[in-house]
């Protein structure tokens, strides 16, 4: 056994799978929930503190910045890059304070520009350290969930609609308790999924993200001290609402982090949804109700060699259960914070990208499951043929119709357990039913790829 090394950080020698064997699938989350990103939303929150007091505070000392620097600080907040966000950590290894840095890196890069010179006691003005974290963390929130999640969520319902559609009228046995049971369609189970999963996203999409920036507890104390005939709370609404954020009133130090509790359940919620659908989509391959398209090279075992493993379904389970294992974890703590303030929230904070990581690597190996899948007809019939029992519901239900004594009990005395009843055997007793003729002839024509209801009505509305 080597000893314990140092070792150059790459993709191979990563300590998490997410930036190591999925770095590829799930690097576009870098831009929002990497240190680098909350490095520059805080610079974002922090340039644009400053131009609100220079322009709408009224405050003397707080001369108006000029639509020129207002636009080269904008500029620069823009093209904040990784350069930028190293000499960030460089000033924090001499603060070790990750905010602080940012209000020096600010003064230190525009002491160019007189008009911020001559205000630059006003960048993180009557600021405590959460009122730049919270809204950082917002934003953060924001454009990840408008930029990847949703995006991913809604190509998965999209798929699942195409599937609706195209197999709106394939029937299908349906399996309660994974026993035979009365017919459905293909479609239709897509449809259900698809249905579900437009709700969960949608709780996701509007899901309030909220912000504050009203000082050490929340009572805009430092604000007052300096300019007592301000109206900070109507100043410090404006300006978070002005971000694209709700305004919370009422905090201590910290926004207290239900929305993000309400989000991350929203979004597990929707993960959940998923599972069961994968979990579906292996048991139906299993009946051989789907085959998988294969791909050249690809091996399914490294001994058997027919095997065509429903591996992308299993790699989404198995990494929405991470997810969720994160993101619930996030709704229960980070809620709790002891008296005004306390630092367990900080940490955890910065594991976001790893639950929103995880999902979004489960999305893409869904997807790609059901980009591979081909329904397969043939076996769909051949299990529908095999279990002409399932329509001892429709006959004890007709039979209910004409008050026929002990319907339900004379089916189940038929069919429970026989298994094998045959298309002839369930005729001949529909011919024994003191019922109408046009019943009999109802009953006599059904199948059990027939007897589907209106599920393909169901599944082309989705």
């Amino acid at each position: 056994m080597l000893p314990p090394t140092a070792m150059p950080l790459s993709p191979i020698t990563a300590l998490g799978p997410l930036d190591g064997r999925y770095e590829k699938k799930v690097s576009e989350l870098r831009t929002y929930f990497s240190e680098y990103a909350l490095i520059k939303f805080r610079v974002h929150v922090e340039v644009e503190w400053l131009i609100a007091l220079s322009l709408e505070s009224g405050i003397a000392e707080c001369q108006p910045l000029s639509a020129r620097t207002i636009s080269e600080l904008r500029a620069r907040t823009v093209s904040f890059s990784l350069i930028d966000a190293e000499r960030v950590k460089a000033i924090e290894a001499t603060t070790n304070h990750d905010v602080k840095a940012v209000e020096y890196w600010l003064r230190e890069t525009f002491a160019h520009i007189a008009e911020v010179e001559r205000i630059k006691s006003f960048i993180h003005f009557a600021c405590t350290s959460e009122d730049i974290n919270n809204l950082s963390h917002g934003l953060m929130l924001t454009a990840a969930r408008e930029h990847v999640l949703v995006p991913a969520l809604q190509r998965i319902h999209d798929k699942l609609a195409a599937l609706s559609h195209t197999h709106a009228a394939l029937p299908m046995l349906a399996r309660t308790h994974g026993q035979p049971a009365t017919p459905t369609t293909v479609g239709k189970e897509m449809a259900n999924v698809a249905y579900r999963l437009q709700r969960a996203k949608s709780a996701i999409a509007h899901a309030e993200v909220l912000g504050k920036i009203n000082g050490a507890v929340g009572n805009y104390n430092a604000h007052l001290s300096a300019y007592s005939q301000l109206n900070w709370a109507a100043f410090g609404q404006n300006f978070v609402e002005s971000l694209g954020l709700v305004f919370n009133p009422y905090t201590t130090q910290i926004e207290p982090h239900d929305y993000m509790a309400e989000l991350f359940d929203a979004v597990a919620r929707a993960n959940t949804i998923l599972i069961d659908l994968d979990r579906d989509i292996w048991s139906y391959i299993s009946h051989g109700y789907f085959k998988q398209k294969v791909k050249a090279g690809e091996i399914g075992s490294s001994t058997m060699p027919h095997k065509v493993n429903p591996i992308d379904f299993e790699n989404s389970e198995g990494n929405l259960g991470l997810a969720n294992v994160v993101l619930r974890h996030l709704a229960e703590k980070l809620p709790i914070s002891r008296m005004q303030r306390d630092l367990t929230d900080s940490t955890v904070l910065r594991n976001m990208g790893v639950a929103f990581g995880y999902s979004l690597l489960a999305y893409e190996s869904l997807l790609r499951g059901l980009d591979k899948l081909e329904v397969n007809p043939q076996r769909l019939s051949e299990d529908l043929n095999a279990n002409w029992d399932v329509l001892a519901e429709p006959i004890q239900t007709i039979m209910r119709k004409y008050n026929i004594a002990d319907a339900y009990e004379q089916l189940k005395a038929l069919t429970r357990g026989k298994g094998g009843l045959t298309q002839a055997a369930m005729q001949a007793f529909v011919k024994t039913l003191p019922i109408s003729d046009a019943d009999k002839v109802t009953l006599i024509n059904m199948t059990p790829a027939s007897y589907i209801g209106i599920a393909t009505t169901l599944a082309q509305k989705i």
